[in-house]
C-alpha cells in the first residue's frame, strides 16, 4: 500500500510541477522546476524512495530509449550522420577518458573504474532538456536535429560504456581486447534483437488482425511491451538491451509507415506514448530532487560540503571544455573535407559551435543510469563511492540545466543562421499524389456502388461534387508564384472560418448536454468527431 501511495504522490508532483513551471513569472525549464518539487517534497514527506537499480532501469530507460527510436526524424539523421556518429560514439570515448581521468585526478578516493563509470554516465545528453531551455529562443532546427541523433545514440554508447566500467570496478580487472569483443557482441546481438522483436511483433499482430480482427487498444498495448521485450530478451542473452530498446523504437518507425495499423490505433497510441514520456522523465526529475537531500548528507559525510560543490563546478565545466574543443575540431575536420570535394563551405559563428556545446546537457538518462550503480561488490561489500557519483551527477545535471537555460537564449539571441531548407515542394507533390489518388479511388468505389441501380445518378453527383474538391486542391498545389500565395491565404482565412465553426458546434452540443436535451453518450460521439475534424484543421 505504501508504495502505491508513492508512485500516486509522485504522478502528481509531475503534474503540479508542470502547472508551476507555467505559473511561474520567470520562464525555467521544467526539468529544474521538477527538482525542486521534489526536494520541497523531502522536506514535508519523511520518507525515501528505495528502488533496486535494474529494476529502476528497467522502469524508465526502455520505454525512454524506444520512444526517442520511434520519433526522432530520420532524414535528418541520415543526412547529417556523419556529425551524429562523431559526436555519439568519439565524444563518449573522449569524454569517459578525459573525464574519467580528471574525476579520478580531483577525487584520489574515488577508484578510476568508477571514475569511468560515472563519466560514461554523464555523457549522453538530454534534448528534451535543451527544447524546455530553448522555448524563449528557437533553436535552429538542423542543430536540433543533430543534438536528437546524437542523444538517441550516445545513450546507448555511453550507457554501454559505463556497463564496462561498472564490470571493472567489481571484478578489479579489464582487458582491451576481450572488450572489444564483447561489446561487438553485445552490440551487434542488441541491435539485431531489437529489429526482430519489433517485426515479429508486428507480423504477428497482423496475423491475428487478418484472421480474427483487431482492436486499437491491443495494438496499443503491443507498442508498450515491445520495448520492454527487447530489452529483457537482450539482457536474457548477454546483449544489450539499450541498444535492443533503440533498434526497436527505429524499426517500429519504418512499421508504421506500411499504414496497417488501426486509425483509432495511431491517434490513441500518440497520446498514450505523450503521456508515458511525461510522466517517466518527470518522475525522474522529481526522484532527483527528492533524494537529493540524503545524497549530499551521504556524500559530505567524507568530503566537505563547499569541495562537493568544487567538485561539481569543475567537472561541469570540464564537461564543457571537452565538448567544445571536439565540436570545433569535429566541424573543422567535417568543413575540410566538403572543401577537398569541391563543396561551398561557410565558417559558422563561435556562438553557434558555443550554443551546440552548452546544449549538451544533462537528463533522464544519466540519473537513470547513475542510479543502476550496484549497491555492492561481489564479495558483498559497499560499492566505492556510489553516493558521491550519485551526487556529482545530480549536480552535474543541475548545474548544465542552470548553465543552458542562461547561457542558451543569449548566445542563440538574434544570431545569423543559415536558411533553413524549404519543403514545401516535396509537400505539394505530395498533397497532389495524394489526391489524384483519392480521385482514382472514387471514380472506382462510384462504379462499384452504382452499377446496376435505379438511383446510380445519385452515387455520380455525389463522386463529382467529392472529385471537385480534390481538383481545387491540385489546382491551388500546382500554382506558383502571386497566385500560389493568394491561394495559401485564401486556405488560411478558410481553415480560421472552419476552427471557428467547429468551436461553435462544440459549444452548442455542450449547452444540450448541459440542459439534458442530448444524451452523454451521443454527446461524446459527436465531440469525438468535431474534436478529429479541428485537429486535423488546426494543425492543417
Amino acid at each position: 500500500m505504501e508504495t502505491i501511495s508513492v508512485i500516486l504522490l509522485l504522478l502528481l508532483a509531475v503534474v503540479l510541477s508542470g502547472a508551476l513551471a507555467r505559473m511561474l513569472p520567470i520562464v525555467l525549464p521544467l526539468p529544474l522546476v521538477q527538482i525542486g518539487f521534489g526536494a520541497l517534497i523531502a522536506s514535508f514527506a519523511n520518507f525515501r524512495v528505495e528502488l533496486d537499480p535494474q529494476v529502476f532501469f528497467l522502469l524508465f530507460l526502455p520505454p525512454l530509449l524506444f520512444l526517442d527510436g520511434w520519433r526522432i526524424p530520420k532524414d535528418g539523421l541520415f543526412r547529417d550522420k556523419g556529425t551524429i556518429l562523431e559526436l555519439a560514439f568519439g565524444l563518449v570515448v573522449f569524454t569517459v577518458i578525459g573525464v574519467g581521468f580528471f574525476i579520478h585526478w580531483i577525487i584520489p578516493s574515488m577508484p578510476l573504474a568508477v571514475a569511468f563509470a560515472l563519466a560514461a554516465v554523464l555523457s549522453p545528453t538530454d534534448p528534451i532538456a535543451v527544447s524546455a531551455i530553448a522555448a524563449r529562443v528557437p533553436i535552429p532546427k538542423r542543430l536540433m536535429h543533430v543534438l536528437e541523433g546524437e542523444s538517441l545514440l550516445n545513450d546507448a554508447s555511453g550507457l554501454v560504456c559505463m556497463r564496462f566500467a561498472v564490470a571493472a570496478a567489481l571484478t578489479g580487472t579489464f582487458s582491451f581486447t576481450s572488450a572489444l569483443g564483447t561489446f561487438l557482441w553485445v552490440a551487434s546481438g542488441g541491435i539485431a534483437i531489437g529489429i526482430a522483436v519489433t517485426w515479429g511483433a508486428s507480423l504477428a499482430n497482423r496475423w491475428v488482425a487478418r484472421r480474427f480482427g483487431d482492436e486499437a487498444g491491443s495494438q496499443v498495448l503491443v507498442s508498450l511491451l515491445i520495448p520492454f521485450a527487447a530489452y529483457l530478451l537482450a539482457e536474457e542473452l548477454h546483449c544489450s538491451g539499450i541498444l535492443a530498446a533503440v533498434a526497436a523504437g527505429m524499426t517500429m518507425s519504418y512499421v508504421e509507415r506500411l499504414g496497417q495499423s488501426l486509425v483509432a490505433a495511431r491517434m490513441r497510441g500518440g497520446a498514450v506514448w505523450d503521456m508515458v514520456q511525461f510522466a517517466a522523465n518527470g518522475i525522474i526529475f522529481v526522484l532527483l530532487g527528492e533524494q537529493i537531500p540524503q545524497i549530499v548528507a551521504a556524500a559530505a559525510e567524507s568530503h566537505g560540503a563547499i569541495w562537493m560543490i568544487v567538485y561539481v563546478l569543475a567537472i561541469t565545466l570540464a564537461l564543457a571544455i571537452l565538448r567544445f574543443l571536439w565540436v570545433w575540431t569535429s566541424l573543422r575536420f567535417t568543413l575540410f573535407r566538403a572543401a577537398r570535394k569541391g563543396k561551398a563551405v561557410m565558417l559558422p559563428s563561435w556562438r553557434l559551435i558555443a550554443a551546440a556545446s552548452l546544449a549538451g546537457v544533462r537528463g533522464a538518462i544519466t540519473l537513470a543510469g547513475v542510479l543502476t550503480l550496484p549497491l555492492a561488490l561481489t564479495d558483498g561489500s559497499p560499492f566505492p563511492a556510489r553516493d558521491l557519483a550519485i551526487f556529482l551527477a545530480a549536480g552535474v545535471i543541475v548545474m548544465s540545466l542552470v548553465a543552458a537555460s542562461v547561457g542558451l537564449p543569449r548566445l542563440l539571441k538574434g544570431l545569423e543562421l543559415p536558411p533553413e531548407p524549404s519543403h514545401q515542394e516535396e509537400e505539394d507533390q505530395a498533397r497532389i499524389a495524394a489526391a489524384e489518388a483519392a480521385i482514382k479511388a472514387i471514380e472506382r468505389t462510384q462504379h462499384e456502388l452504382g452499377l446496376g441501380r435505379s438511383d446510380a445518378d445519385l452515387y455520380v453527383d455525389a463522386s463529382v461534387r467529392i472529385m471537385e474538391l480534390y481538383r481545387q486542391r491540385i489546382d491551388g498545389h500546382l500554382q506558383t508564384g502571386e497566385e500560389a500565395e493568394l491561394t495559401r491565404r485564401i486556405d488560411e482565412i478558410e481553415r480560421q472560418l472552419r476552427l471557428a465553426g467547429l468551436r461553435a458546434e462544440r459549444d452548442e452540443i455542450f449547452q444540450y448536454a448541459r440542459t439534458r436535451r442530448l444524451s452523454d453518450e451521443v454527446a461524446r460521439k459527436l465531440v469525438r468527431e468535431l474534436d478529429l475534424l479541428e485537429a486535423r484543421f488546426a494543425t492543417g
